[in-house]
């Protein structure tokens, strides 16, 4: 059971989802404004939030940047069908997941129970690569002595990374080991989760230290 935030102007579509999550043991509240959503966040934090893209005044990206600003909780993004754009504009704000609309609402409650594993998924080991500290066991990364805020979902690739230093994985298995996914259509939210653990834990992103691309066939963590 989870406590869900649900953002989406659709009525019949955000009562849909609410009543399916319910009946799936989540406790769920909705709204229909990015507005309404940020309030209730500031005055009572959810476990995860799911985010329509498309949303009357400040629109679901815009949201989920926002939110990034003030909180590493997870979001799952809602898109339609072909808004490629959107999905890879939402990856980059910093979400999670997404889910394309219509959507089946067992799919969804997939993906919230994948994404909540991440973040309850601990181990018990820190581990040192130079200026790089992964405390395991605390959920927490720190750079020369500085901490580094990762969402759930950027601090379980990382984890998958810093695994198998100097072995090159590719996305299929990335996207089994992090997002519980397999269609590799979804290789997107790899990339677009590499580009923001990039800008967190290098130096200069475009030349990194730590992960590296190996082009054609995936991601390598070789720290210096």
């Amino acid at each position: 059971m989870a406590g869900i935030l649900l953002v989406e102007d659709d009525p019949s579509v955000r009562t849909g989802l609410e009543l399916a999550l319910s009946r799936q043991g989540h406790s769920v509240t909705s709204y229909a404004s990015g507005e309404e959503a940020l309030d209730h966040i500031r005055s009572r934090r959810p476990e995860i939030v799911i985010l329509d893209v498309m949303l009357p005044g400040i629109d679901g990206v815009e949201v989920c940047r926002r939110i990034r600003r003030m909180d590493q909780l997870p979001v799952i993004l809602l898109t339609a069908r072909g808004d490629d754009l959107d999905v890879v504009v939402g990856l980059e704000a910093g979400a999670d997941d997404y889910v394309v609309k219509p959507v089946e609402p067992r799919v969804l409650d997939a993906r919230i129970r994948a994404v909540l594993r991440r973040v309850e998924s601990v181990a018990s080991d820190r581990i040192t690569f130079g200026d790089l500290v992964v405390d395991r066991g605390a959920l927490k990364v720190s750079l020369a002595g500085r901490e580094i805020h990762l969402t759930p979902t950027e601090l379980r690739l990382l984890l998958e990374l810093v695994r198998h230093p100097g072995q090159v994985l590719n996305r299929r298995y990335l996207l089994r080991a992090v997002w519980d996914h397999t269609h590799v259509a979804d290789s997107r939210l790899v990339d677009a989760c590499v580009q923001r653990v990039r800008a967190k834990i290098e130096a200069v992103p475009a030349e990194p230290d730590f992960i590296h691309t190996v082009r054609g066939f995936g991601y390598r963590f070789s720290p210096p």
